[in-house]
């Protein structure tokens, strides 16, 4: 076999996955899904890193529009991250894979800080990483810390699990036209203000030329065939 695709990716999760189908916030059979999944992608020679948001927990920006302060609100958003990272590691621990969270913040009896040189030491070990605590700071969403941390430990790669099929010049649910984009360039994604990421997660990936591949991970087996070079979802790039 050639040299795989991919040695080192992140992937970004919504926090609305792991709710599944459910009114709870975290649904077991949604877990095992993603983390079969993930188990899959590790029977090849990957390097995986994983975000995973709060949405289904609690959203800042949303929270914020209440009577709540925007940077309390946030805060809350990522501490939702922990929650959801918390959740993802013992179900994939549970079902062998060496898994460690770290976070942007600080709670030493749960997690352990976010470094690169940690961070990278762990998935040469072969360890599962999930990434938590967004960056740390408020006004920033999980799309940006995917995109941040990316760059940081030298992805090749962020990947985008969604509930569509890839990257459309319109909503694909609402309008069955919508055509989907088998590549498209970063210009033409800030141009059209296609939803792909928001745009300052977009603007680093594009200053640090990392592709970001959106792809339909509710489709099992779609994560292993990327990583196995097949045209996959969407790819932007250049």
């Amino acid at each position: 076999m050639g040299n795989p695709l991919y040695k080192r990716v992140v992937l970004k999760l919504s926090g609305e996955w792991l709710a599944g189908n459910k009114a709870s916030c975290i649904d077991p059979e949604a877990l095992t899904f993603i983390s079969n999944e993930i188990i899959s992608a590790k029977n090849s020679p990957v390097e995986l890193a994983l975000v995973v948001g709060g949405g289904n927990v609690i959203r800042g920006q949303f929270a914020a529009a209440g009577s709540l302060d925007r940077v309390s609100a946030d805060q809350m958003g990522m501490l939702a991250t922990v929650i959801n990272s918390l959740a993802l590691r013992d179900n994939l621990e549970s079902m062998g894979v060496a898994t460690q969270v770290l976070s942007a913040i600080h709670i030493e009896a749960l997690t352990r800080p976010y470094t690169k040189r940690e961070a990278v030491g762990l998935l040469q070990d072969g360890k599962v990483i999930i990434l938590a605590g967004g960056t740390g700071n408020a006004y920033f969403t999980t799309d940006t810390t995917a995109a941040l941390r990316a760059a940081e430990i030298e992805a090749d790669a962020v990947f985008k699990g969604t509930k569509v099929d890839g990257v459309f010049d319109d909503d694909p649910v609402k309008n069955p036209q919508a055509r989907m984009f088998e590549k498209v360039t970063y210009a033409e994604v800030f141009r059209r203000r296609l939803k792909v990421m928001d745009l300052t997660a977009i603007s680093l990936c594009m200053e640090n030329k990392i592709p970001i591949v959106v792809f339909n991970l509710k489709k099992p087996g779609n994560l292993k065939r990327i990583l196995s070079g097949e045209k996959v979802g969407s790819r932007v790039e250049g």
